[in-house]
């Protein structure tokens, strides 16, 4: 990895960051009157802690992973965007992603100029690992995988990963949005193994609050420092932190209902594949699986009309004639069925 400084924006690391009232003093008062907050309607009243430093230290030790790690944005969207801003000069600097992916990267990377060279992945969706290094030269600043990827479903291979975060002389951001769904362990291990990993994950998913908006990024302390001097200074309203810190006491509820999912993933794996249009459904290890059929938009046409929505992805990269499905509760999964069964 080539030294921090040479992968930031100049204006960033030459930026002053804005000091709020909460970065002078953030201990307990009988009386706050720096501010400029109304004193009634407590706690609303209050601008939040700019910092979510309850809602960390609960992430630490969950995860066994340093507050000084962890960074927590308006859901996963925003770390995305702010590592552009922090590392990319608009229309010099660009990044490199797997084709197909999570579709944030490109939008996040339009809104700030930046180029995105996208490589394939191979028929069988494993990363190219030579093609991924040799579209990056000396401008390449970011490389993006998502792990499980969206919308494919698989984990990619360990050592492909590792083989990128050692040759690669930017950051790796690797999105394990689904990564509690999977198998295979997440990489928060390996951070300081790679100084140049970044990891987001998710409250959307497992913790079943995507309504929140809370994502999280881990990464070394040098990293989540200049993402924190460039994020706005109450990125995590107060309400979206009570909710996380009421949640994260209920890690058993989260941990139950991954399990049903995945008996639920299982169930429909085997029914879908029954049925007599569906030509493959992929392994997955996310909460959803990726499905090839016969006629895939007249299919996803046929459930809007019977009030079920799904994703038709068939115009996505090596993704023709597919349809992503989520996997719901029970209930919702049997009514899935009985109407593909009619169709």
């Amino acid at each position: 990895m080539k030294p921090l400084n040479q992968l930031i924006r100049p204006n960033i690391k030459d930026l002053k960051p804005y000091s709020s009232a909460r970065d002078e003093y953030t201990g307990e008062a009988a009386v706050f009157l720096d501010a400029n907050e109304n004193p009634f309607n407590q706690p609303y009243n209050r601008y939040p802690d700019p910092y979510q430093r309850k809602v960390k230290e609960k992430i630490s030790a969950l995860k066994t992973i340093d507050t000084s790690n962890i960074f927590l944005g308006n859901g996963s969207d925003e770390p995305i965007d702010l590592l552009f801003r922090a590392f990319c000069e608009p229309g010099i600097d660009n990044v490199v992603s797997i084709d197909p992916t999570y579709g944030m990267y490109q939008v996040a990377a339009d809104i700030n100029n930046i180029e995105v060279r996208k490589v394939l992945l191979t028929d069988d969706f494993e990363l190219d690992v030579d093609g991924l290094l040799a579209a990056c030269d000396a401008q390449t600043k970011l490389l993006f995988i998502c792990s499980p990827n969206n919308p494919t479903g698989n984990c990619f291979r360990l050592e492909d990963i590792e083989s990128v975060l050692k040759s690669f002389q930017g950051i790796v951001v690797l999105d394990e949005a689904y990564i509690d769904f999977a198998p295979e362990k997440s990489l928060l291990s390996k951070l300081n193994e790679f100084p140049n990993l970044v990891v987001l994950q998710t409250f959307s998913k497992a913790w079943g609050m995507a309504g929140i908006r809370l994502g999280m990024a881990f990464a070394s302390e040098a990293i989540v420092k200049v993402l924190s001097n460039i994020k706005y200074p109450y990125n995590v309203n107060i309400l979206t932190q009570e909710k996380a810190l009421e949640l994260l006491e209920k890690a058993d509820d989260k941990q139950s209902w991954v399990e049903l999912l995945l008996k639920e993933r299982a169930m429909m794996q085997q029914a879908l594949a029954d049925l007599s249009f569906v030509q493959k459904v992929y392994p997955s290890d996310a909460n959803y699986l990726l499905v090839k059929v016969d006629e895939a938009k007249a299919i996803y046409k046929y459930l809007v009309e019977k009030k079920i929505i799904i994703r038709d992805r068939s115009s996505v990269s090596l993704c023709d004639g597919c349809l992503r499905i989520t996997i719901g509760q029970p209930s919702e999964n049997k009514l899935l069925l009985d109407e593909l069964r009619k169709y």
